[in-house]
Formats: C-alpha cells, sequence, structure tokens
C-alpha cells in the first residue's frame, strides 16, 4: 500500500548536543584517518611486508583524501624507521665511462664531499711545497750531477779515440756526428775528395769503426739518463708519498668501515702518485694543459676534478625513512638524468653531472606515485617494473630505454634499491592491470581500497570536530566551528552521498564547504562559524552552479516546456529525471505520454527508434513487456501497437528509473483511465512488478517541487518514489517545511498494482480463475482493450483469407 512519508523520514538531522564541546577551539587537531579501517589495515600489511612484490595500489574514488592520508600515515610511520645511507658517485678510475657509487651512512655523504675537497685542496698545495723545498732540490741536483758527470766522461773517452783514429765529435741536437780532421781541422768535402783513393778508402773504414764505437756510447748514456730517470722518480714518489699517503690515510681512518669507501680512497692515492704533475705543472698564460685519454673519455677539463665526489642523496641522522611524491613521473624525474655540456663542439659529461631521481631519494623509504600521471608516460611504467623487479637503479639515457640508438656515453654504475612503491588511483585502472600486465600482479600485491562513504556512527560524526580543528591549523584565515556548525556540516556529508545512514569520505569537497563557511562568517564579523553559514556557504553554491536548471524552470512557468501539475490526463504522466552538468546535477519533470492502437507491432519505444536511448533504457522497456506478458498474455496473445515517448526530449536518455513511470502511462492508455497529473514518479521496475530503488531521488523530488512552486503549490501535489529509496532522502530543509505544511507530499510505493491505484484512484484488480480481472478494475479494462485489439486483428485475418 502506497504510504505518505512523515517529515522526520525526509533527511536525517544531527543533533549538535551529540558533541561534548561549544566549539572546535575546545578541540585537539585530529591526527588520526576517519574510517578508512580496511583500507589502513591493508596499508600496515604492505608496508610491514618487506618483499619487493608487496608494494601498493591505493584505490579510491577523486575527492576521498587518500593522497594526503596515505603521505600522512606513511610520514608518521617512517619517523620510527632506519634512516637510509647517503648516496654517492665517484670516478672509476679503471673504466671513466662506468661512474661508481658509494654508500655511507646518513649524513656522511657531503662530509665525505668537503673531506675530498679539502684533501685535494691541501695536496694542490703541499705536493708543489714539497717538491720546490731544498732538501728535494739538494737531492735532485745530485742525481742530475752524477748523470752530468758520467756522460760528459763517456763522451771525453769518445773524442778521445776519434782523435786518435783522425776524426773530431761533433754533438748535434739529432745526435752525434764524426767528421774527419787533419792537423787538428775538419776536411772539407774538395779536401777530402782530393785525397787518394787509398787514403779515402782508410778514413771510411775508421770513420764505420768509430760509428760503432759511438753507438756503444749513445747506448751507455741512454742506459745512464734511464738510470737518472729512475732514481728522479723515486725521488718524486718518495716525496709524494711522504706528502700524499698520511693525507689519506687520515681520510680513510673516518671512512674505513665501508670497503667501496676503502677501494676508492686506495685508487685516488695510486692515480695522485702516477699524476704528480697534474698537481705541480704550471700553464702558461691562455695555454690550456694537454688531457690524458682518460681525462678525455670522461669529459673532464679539469684532471683534478676526478677526486671529487657528487653527492647524489644525502640524509640527515636520525630522520627516519624518506617519503618522496612525486607528481609528474617523467623518466629523467623517476630515474634520475646525465647532464651534458659542449665541449669543443661535442657533448660531453662527467660523473659530477649525474643527478638524482625520486627513486634514489626514495630508497630506503617510500615513494608516492600517481597512477593517472604514471600512465601517462609508458617509459617510466616499463621502467620502474624493471627497477622494482631488479633491485637496481639505472640511470640511461631514454632513447637507449626506447631501443634506439644513442651517442656513447657515461653508463653509471646501478645502485641498489630497496623502497616501497604506492601508487594512488582508481579503480578502474586497478582492474585493466590485472587484467592485462603479468608484472602488476606479481609487485603490487596488496590494494588499499579507499571507502568514499562512512557509516552514520557517533565514534565517526565526533571526528569531524578534530577534523575542522586540523584544518584551521594548517591553513591561515578559517574559522573554528561551533558545534550547530559542524552538526550541519555533518548533514551536508550525508546529503552528499544521498543516505541517511552514511557520510561522505570525500574530504576534499568537505573542506571546501568549510573554507566557504569560513568566508561567509568572516563577512557577516562573526567569530566562529555557525550552521547558517554552512547553510549559506550550500545555498550559494547551488547558485553559482543553477543557471540551467532556472533557464528550464523558466520555460516550463511560461509554458514553453509542456508539464501539468493538477488535473488528470489518460495516456500521460509527469516522469523525473536528472541532468548532470560536470559537477552539478539537478532533477526536473519530463512529460511521458503513450498511444494505443490496433496492431501486431507491440510496445514502440520512440526514443529507441530515433537513437536516442541506451542499452540501459532498452533493457527497461524489455522488462516493461516481459510484465505485460506475464499479467496479461497467459490465455492469449500479446496483440497489440503502442507508442511511448519522453514529450519535448531532445538529447540522449538511459537508465531504467523511468520503466515504472512507462508502464503506468501504458496501463492508462490500454485502460483509457487517466493519470493525476499533479503527482510525478520515478522507479524502475522487475519483472515481476516490483518497484525498484533508483539513483537522483533527492534531485528528481526537489524538480518537481520548485515546478510545482513557480507554476503553484495546490496542496495536493507530490512525488511517488520507491520504498527502498526512503533511506536515500536527504531533502532540502524548504522541501521539507513544504511537506510540514501539508504544502506538497512524498509517497512510497512498493508494487505497479499499488502505484497505479494510487496514480488512477481505480483498483488494480486480480486475476480469476476464467484468466479475467475481476469487473471494474484497472487490469479488468487494460485486459478488455487487449482482446478488442486481438479480436480486431483475427477479424482482418479472416477477412484476408
Amino acid at each position: 500500500m502506497v504510504r505518505e512519508l512523515r517529515p522526520e523520514e525526509l533527511r536525517r538531522r544531527c543533533d549538535p548536543n551529540l558533541f561534548e564541546f561549544e566549539t572546535t577551539a575546545d578541540l585537539e587537531p585530529l591526527v588520526e584517518v576517519i574510517g578508512q579501517e580496511r583500507a589502513v589495515k591493508s596499508l600496515e600489511l604492505g608496508l610491514g611486508i618487506k618483499d619487493h612484490g608487496y608494494n601498493i595500489y591505493v584505490s579510491g574514488s577523486p575527492g576521498t583524501g587518500k593522497n594526503s592520508i596515505v603521505k600522512t600515515f606513511l610520514e608518521r610511520m617512517s619517523r620510527n624507521e632506519p634512516t637510509p645511507p647517503d648516496l654517492c658517485y665517484v670516478h672509476n678510475f679503471e673504466d671513466p665511462y662506468t661512474p661508481q657509487y658509494l654508500v655511507l651512512l646518513p649524513g656522511k655523504g657531503a662530509k665525505f664531499e668537503r673531506d675530498m675537497k679539502k684533501l685535494i685542496r691541501a695536496l694542490k698545495e703541499a705536493i708543489p711545497t714539497a717538491f720546490r723545498s731544498e732538501d728535494y732540490q739538494e737531492q735532485r741536483q745530485r742525481v742530475d750531477e752524477e748523470f752530468n758527470q758520467f756522460r760528459n766522461k763517456l763522451f771525453s773517452q769518445l773524442e778521445s779515440k776519434a782523435d786518435k783514429k783522425g776524426f773530431i765529435v761533433q754533438r748535434t741536437p739529432i745526435g752525434v756526428r764524426t767528421i774527419p780532421a787533419a792537423g787538428g781541422k775538419p776536411l772539407t768535402e774538395e779536401a777530402f775528395a782530393q785525397l787518394p783513393e787509398k787514403e779515402r778508402d782508410r778514413i771510411q773504414k775508421n770513420q764505420q769503426e768509430l760509428e760503432e764505437v759511438i753507438q756503444d756510447a749513445i747506448r751507455e748514456v741512454q742506459k745512464l739518463e734511464e738510470e737518472r730517470n729512475e732514481r728522479i722518480e723515486a725521488l718524486n714518489e718518495q716525496v709524494a708519498e711522504f706528502t700524499v699517503k698520511p693525507r689519506i690515510a687520515r681520510v680513510t681512518e673516518k671512512y674505513g668501515s665501508e670497503k667501496r669507501i676503502v677501494e676508492f680512497l686506495e685508487a685516488v692515492q695510486s692515480d695522485i702518485l702516477q699524476h704528480i704533475g697534474d698537481f705541480i705543472k704550471e700553464e702558461a698564460p691562455g695555454q690550456q694543459q694537454q688531457q690524458e685519454p682518460s681525462q678525455a673519455q670522461s669529459g673532464m677539463l679539469d684532471p683534478l676534478k676526478k677526486y671529487a665526489v657528487n653527492v647524489l642523496v644525502s640524509h640527515p641522522t636520525e630522520s627516519g625513512a624518506p617519503v618522496v611524491v612525486q607528481d609528474n613521473a617523467t623518466y629523467t624525474n623517476l630515474f634520475g638524468k646525465i647532464e651534458r655540456r659542449v665541449q669543443y663542439g661535442v657533448m660531453m659529461a662527467d660523473f659530477t653531472m649525474i643527478k638524482p631521481g625520486s627513486l634514489h631519494e626514495a630508497n630506503g623509504g617510500y615513494l608516492l606515485l600517481s597512477a593517472d600521471n604514471l600512465f601517462k608516460y609508458a617509459i617510466s611504467w616499463e621502467a620502474l617494473k624493471i627497477a622494482l623487479r631488479s633491485g637496481k637503479i639505472y640511470i640511461e639515457d631514454p632513447a637507449s630505454m626506447m631501443g634506439y640508438t644513442a651517442t656513447e656515453g657515461l653508463k653509471p654504475e646501478p645502485i641498489p634499491l630497496e623502497v616501497k612503491v604506492i601508487l594512488v588511483g582508481g579503480a578502474d585502472i586497478y582492474y585493466l592491470l590485472q587484467e592485462h600486465d603479468e608484472d602488476f600482479k606479481e609487485l603490487f600485491n596488496v590494494k588499499a581500497d579507499f571507502d568514499d562513504e562512512l557509516p552514520w556512527e557517533t565514534e565517526t560524526l565526533k571526528k569531524f570536530g578534530g577534523f575542522i580543528a586540523a584544518r584551521v591549523q594548517e591553513r591561515d584565515g578559517l574559522k573554528h566551528f561551533d558545534k550547530a556548525g559542524v552538526a550541519r556540516l555533518i548533514e551536508y556529508a550525508s546529503e552528499m552521498v544521498e543516505d541517511q545512514k552514511k557520510v561522505s569520505a570525500r574530504f576534499s569537497d568537505i573542506v571546501k564547504l568549510v573554507r566557504e563557511a569560513s568566508y561567509w562568517a568572516e563577512q557577516a564579523e562573526a567569530k566562529f562559524v555557525s550552521a547558517e553559514h554552512v547553510e549559506r556557504a550550500i545555498s550559494e553554491k547551488i547558485h553559482r552552479h543553477n543557471l540551467v536548471e532556472e533557464k528550464i524552470r523558466e520555460m516550463i512557468a511560461r509554458g514553453d516546456l509542456f508539464i501539468d501539475v493538477t488535473g488528470e490526463r489518460v495516456g500521460q504522466v509527469n516522469g523525473l529525471s536528472v541532468l548532470m552538468l560536470g559537477d552539478f546535477s539537478f532533477g526536473r519533470p519530463t512529460r511521458i505520454t503513450a498511444n494505443i492502437f490496433t496492431g501486431k507491432e507491440g510496445v514502440l519505444d520512440i526514443e529507441r527508434e530515433a537513437d536516442l536511448s541506451g542499452k540501459i533504457h532498452t533493457k527497461g522497456m524489455m522488462i516493461l513487456k516481459g510484465w505485460l506478458g506475464e499479467r496479461f498474455a497467459l490465455d492469449k496473445p500479446l496483440s497489440l501497437s503502442a507508442s511511448l515517448a519522453f514529450e519535448q526530449s531532445y538529447s540522449p536518455i538511459d537508465g531504467d528509473s523511468a520503466s515504472s513511470t512507462e508502464l503506468y502511462v501504458l496501463l492508462s492508455a490500454l485502460a483509457n483511465v487517466p493519470i493525476k497529473q499533479n503527482i510525478a514518479v520515478t522507479g524502475s521496475v522487475n519483472q515481476k512488478g516490483e518497484v525498484q530503488p533508483i539513483g537522483g531521488a533527492n534531485e528528481k523530488i526537489e524538480g518537481f517541487y520548485r515546478v510545482c512552486k513557480v507554476k503553484g503549490l495546490t496542496g495536493d501535489q507530490g512525488v511517488m518514489i520507491p520504498a527502498q529509496n526512503i533511506d536515500n532522502l536527504t531533502l532540502h530543509t524548504e522541501v521539507v517545511e513544504a511537506v510540514t505544511d501539508g504544502k506538497f507530499h512524498i509517497w512510497a510505493v512498493q508494487t505497479i498494482e499499488e502505484g497505479i491505484e494510487f496514480l488512477t484512484g481505480l483498483r488494480a484488480g486480480r486475476r480469476l480463475a476464467d484468466g479475467t480481472f475481476e469487473a471494474g478494475t484497472l487490469f479488468h479494462k487494460v485486459d478488455q482493450k487487449l482482446r478488442e485489439i486481438q479480436e480486431h486483428l483475427s477479424e482482418e485475418e479472416n477477412d484476408d483469407e
């Protein structure tokens, strides 16, 4: 039986006396998450299992605050976790193209960088000073003097042998020449040519013998020179080691617990001793030093730059695990990059130009990514999966990652990766990945599902005050709420989900209302935000968006759109629909009509024939036909032709919320019984005639109320809704007041029989044993009409035969 709803059933009120505070200024800001126990437990599981496959996908509707909630949750957990080590890149002396990484204790990276700078700066002063010292110069001079003595002695002996054989020895820049002599003077070519042949032969023979002696002497000089150089190198090495080793030893002592650092310092020491000249040679003005091959390969102009330290990531001691939020997950933002400079017309790079990405910064902690943003960059997703599977961070050229040929350059040693990735996105992306990406199933084994609504429970409602206090603390300019304002805000949260037993968890939208209500309280020069300011914020928000709604209502009031709100009509009923315009939706009444005529075409849906209906609406029409067949075609074929139309509707429609309305108007047309036009109807129907709940009940009721208001309230107007939608009612206070004053009504219906009786004032009727219906009832009239159509069709068939 159709039941009229009481005013208290039309919206749920929140009693301000539920709260023990007077204003939110009396409360501590809320730091915990309101509700979301399921999601929190999932997060705790995913964060607690330290395995590369237990990364987390956070799913939920937009506006639930899942990003901020997860970030706050992570920051709170990470404080008590160990701080990860610092990460650095240094020169690889064995392979300059492959810089190697170093791992240091938290906070030690920057100190190590400073210590290496101090070391090189000190050596740049100490090494030249040591080589300019008197002791070194004296030892060097002694070596040179000994060499010169031996060399001079050898040449003296050579000159003596040459003189005995009649030759003069002449030293030149390119070697030693022997010149025949006579009387101590060199022979000219003319004089040599005038000598007897026998004498010339003797001189040439002696010259050949002398050349052999000279070669022996030269070899001896070269041997002496090598010995001299070795002694100088040994002296240089002795001085260099005396200068370098103690200083490097002091650095090694500070960082000796790390094997890789000790190996790096040993390599630095060895390289400095091998290239000690880099510390003492001076350039002429405007002249550049000649680069060694290793320097050219590494792209370094300064030969001492290879001893520097590139600190990628440094963490303060005892800061806990890092929580990194990357809003733009491009490949370089995630994995870092190698910067380049132009050198002699060529792009060059060295290890100091390696820049970190979010994975480096989050290593040892947590990386928070937006799924919507990440999947805009396919290369980022593929590279992230590789990094998570391998447990290493590779810094590559994006072109190489995509398979394109890239110029040869640095390939830094991959850094070990230990990170927990939290992807935040919608459920649709999660299900797509589950279906189509095998790696996703392996790497993201935890789903944290954030609900967009919370139960209306006292414990939950009391947390709203602390939530507001926290927002006031975070944002300058916000005012505290009194308890009446908090109560109205909670009622708004219930309106958002259209459920008297739920409140919305879309806290981003709730915060917007908090801001706007605070603004109107400021305009009113109120100390606290009260219920009237929240109401003002809601009304102003609606007013900013409802221009189209007002235009449609104006067209109805002027008669441009045909809507009757009084009287009765056969084959005509007021249906209700919801128009959605972005983030604003509203209800509007629509005239639905039906015509009946003889034929076998069945029920013709004009919207479908015009390609203006969706699949769900089509399904509703098929269910309608199924109900008609079960009711009226058990003893005869269901023969009729009927047309149904949404009048003055020129845009696509979908959904089955008007299927009961279409059935009512079809029954009215078949029975030739008028329907009351002061009542609008909504609700879907199943094949058994049960009226099912629909969405948008509040918008539909309020839409018809406002139309009745502009056309004139008569006191008997109202809306008939499915009984299952009663808990979804969160109507505007104006509508509730109109119902309280008897100016408007809302009825709940459970079956088609109840609904048609209420709309027509005529009893539906019960089927009798012979298949007919009780006389005088609406169903009896429908049955008679169908039988008449069947008889006409049979007569036509007989005539044709």
